[in-house]
C-alpha cells in the first residue's frame, strides 16, 4: 500500500503502524501520528494502516 511518510509517499507491505516502524528501519524512542492523530505507542501494533495514511513519526534529539 502507498502512505505518506514524514512528507514522502512510500510503498510498505506493513499492516500495522508498529510493523511499519520496523519496515521503515525506525527504532527507540519515538511518536507517532496518523492522519494528524497522536498514536501512543501501546496502541500502535493495533493501529491499522490503509492506503493513503498520512503518516508522522518524530524522534527526540538531544542538545541545546
Amino acid at each position: 500500500m502507498k502512505i505518506v511518510l514524514n512528507g514522502e509517499t512510500r510503498e510498505i507491505t506493513a499492516l500495522t503502524l508498529a510493523e511499519m516502524l520496523v519496515e521503515c528501519g525506525f527504532s527507540g524512542r519515538v511518536a507517532t501520528a496518523v492522519n494528524e492523530e497522536f498514536v501512543p505507542s501501546s496502541l500502535r501494533i493495533a493501529h491499522e494502516l490503509v492506503d493513503g495514511d498520512r503518516v508522522e513519526v518524530v524522534a527526540p534529539m538531544q542538545g541545546g
